[in-house]
């Protein structure tokens, strides 16, 4: 059931709590802080029915920093944790947060198992590439090559797209920011809160101590434009400096590939429509990494099913229909399948 809350308009300072923010100072976890702090009261929700789950690892200590109620639970388990609250207070609202090594390592089976139950919580994972908390191991997502204490040498693993493997789980929303860009962010969040369902917000996020500049070949001032794409749900896709490229299907192929406005009578009639209902493309897009495609950011996929606790309630409130309703206690005990011992 819903609380009772305060009709008082809050701010995003009613969102801060007197805890101190223990972050290594640069952390790219500030400006994802400050964006949901400023997201939640321009989506009128309540202190009271806002939860905040987190597992292990730096980012999980944003439930101490959100006036709200939190869990910071154990390293991988927070979607196992979320879905429990969310089954027995379906009214609340429930945000996962997760780090790369959380949510993809020791965590990557139970993310797989909420996005493809589609439980309704809101997912945000912080993908820095690096294990921060535990002094800066090679993660799931780091790039091949990637030095740490783990990896001396350099990692020869193929990273993880957090983007591919949640499409492949059958999530229903998948989307992808950065943590600079504030705006940007809180247009995500309200989205992901939006959608009836399992949401995953991944976030490209900087660590300055053990991966710093990680993401400068996409986040870059001087390439950015080049090294991005913002799509759209409806709109073609363009990008570049000059916003004369733009992406389409090669033709007779089942392969994006870009193409320049105006070369080869390429026009905009030419390029691909984001269409957020699109598995099939959105995959592809997912997939995307410079230097040969430029990384797409924005909502990727978007396509709503009743969620996992719907049905379940549903299916609850109609078993209790059928059986009616029962006074005897020995009588139910006995009821069903019995067998005596003699």
């Amino acid at each position: 059931m819903n609380v009772v809350a305060s009709s008082e308009k809050l701010t995003a300072k009613d969102f801060a709590t007197d805890q101190e923010v223990r972050w290594c100072p640069g952390c790219g976890d500030y400006a994802i802080l400050k964006a949901m702090q400023r997201t939640l009261p321009e989506m009128g929700v309540t202190k009271e029915n806002t939860v905040f789950v987190s597992g292990i690892g730096c980012a999980a200590r944003f439930p101490y920093y959100m006036e709200t109620y939190g869990f910071h639970t154990i390293h991988g388990r927070a979607p196992a944790v979320a879905t429990g609250l969310k089954l027995a207070n379906p009214d609340l609202d429930v945000w996962v947060v997760t780090g790369d090594g959380d949510a993809l390592s020791i965590g990557g089976n139970h993310l797989l198992h909420v996005l493809r139950r589609n439980v309704d919580l809101q997912i945000l994972l912080f993908n820095n590439r690096i294990y921060g908390l535990t002094k800066g191991q090679y993660s799931p997502t780091s790039p091949v090559g990637t030095k740490s204490p783990s990896t001396p040498v350099g990692s020869v693993e193929n990273p993880v797209s957090a983007g591919v493997f949640a499409l492949g789980a059958s999530a229903r929303f998948f989307a992808r920011g950065i943590d600079t860009q504030a705006k940007q962010l809180v247009d995500l969040f309200k989205r992901s809160h939006e959608h009836k369902g399992a949401s995953l917000v991944e976030i490209l996020q900087n660590c300055i101590v053990y991966n710093d500049d990680v993401h400068k070949h996409i986040t870059d001032k001087a390439i950015a434009k080049d090294s991005q794409i913002i799509v759209q749900n409806g709109e073609p896709l363009i990008f570049g400096k000059d916003a004369d490229k733009g992406i389409r299907i090669k033709p007779g192929q089942l392969e994006l590939e870009i193409v320049t406005l105006g070369e080869n009578g390429v026009t905009e009639a030419d390029l691909l429509v984001h269409d957020e209902t699109n598995r099939t493309v959105a995959t592809m897009l997912a997939a995307m990494e410079p230097p040969t495609m430029p990384v797409a950011i924005g909502i990727v996929y978007c396509d709503p099913t009743p969620s996992y606790e719907q049905s379940v309630v549903t299916q609850l409130e109609n078993a209790k229909k059928q059986a009616g309703k029962v006074n005897d206690i020995n009588a139910l005990l006995r009821s069903g399948t019995t067998w005596e011992v003699s």
